[in-house]
């Protein structure tokens, strides 16, 4: 798609040396439609990979790679009608193939919750969005481990983050128990990253060792409660955490790391 307005460019350099102004303008106009219907193509392909990594997910908002396809019909035929000279019908024709060749190399975008059973009263879209929710966390704690300088700290991390996902894919598969997996993800994960992105920041102002073993000591409890959960979604047992939450939370308190 980004090659494919080349040709303009010559074209309105050519039109402008023969005082072509209004070829000019067509051409100039046409790269340009051209170079958005490739930047809405390109964000929707990365929606519908998005999407299509996921066992349950809403559809794309946008249907870009639909107005993609639009754009590049309607810019196609205009350029062949008016740049070229070609009749209204032959432009059309010109149109609707550029119009057929999106589809058949692209594809429209996917419209269709993809849900599995057992949601438990749960909609496809609340579900999908506790899934981001946790997803962009293990994000922000990935990014917050990039910063800490400890390769102890940073395997455990990392290794938390990949039970994390883990424990994200059960989740997926079958909802279940989806009220208690939300507040599993939320608890320990909001967990995981405040403690992670309050040790990046303070570490490299303090050398404490105080404050080096107490994150310790909370990495290693996050990772043993991980581990033992992603064991109990192997095994399809409910999530038992009522104990392990409140352990947690004092343990936050104390360990004085946020």
């Amino acid at each position: 798609m980004y090659f494919l307005p080349l040709p303009a460019i010559p074209a309105a350099v050519f039109d402008l040396i023969q005082e072509n102004f209004s070829g000019v303008v067509i051409n100039t106009i046409g790269y340009a439609l051209f170079i958005y219907a490739a930047i809405l193509l390109r964000k929707g392909l990365a929606a519908e990979k998005n999407y299509l990594e996921k066992r349950i997910a809403r559809p794309p908002k946008w249907p870009l790679k639909s107005h993609a396809a639009v754009i590049t019909a309607i810019t196609t035929g205009s350029i062949a009608w008016l740049g070229a000279g070609n009749s209204l019908l032959i432009s059309i024709l010109f149109g609707l193939g550029a119009f057929s060749g999106m589809y058949f190399s692209y594809g429209f975008d996917p419209r269709k919750e993809k849900m599995v059973a057992g949601g438990h009263g749960y909609s496809t879209e609340k579900i999908a969005a506790t899934i981001d929710e946790a997803d962009q966390i293990i994000k922000r704690i990935e990014q917050a481990n990039r910063l800490i300088n400890n390769q102890e700290f940073n395997n455990r991390i990392e290794r938390i983050c990949d039970l994390s996902r883990s424990i994200l894919n059960k989740i997926e598969e079958d909802p279940g128990d989806i009220r208690r997996a939300r507040k599993f993800l939320k608890v320990y994960l909001e967990g995981t990253q405040k403690v992670t992105e309050g040790y990046a920041k303070t570490h490299q102002l303090s050398n404490s060792e105080i404050l080096e073993q107490n994150f310790r000591n909370v990495l290693e409890n996050i990772e043993s409660v991980f581990s033992e959960q992603k064991d109990k979604l192997i095994e399809n047992e409910m999530f038992d955490l009522d104990v392990q939450i409140e352990v947690l939370s004092k343990q936050l308190k104390q360990e004085g790391i946020i």
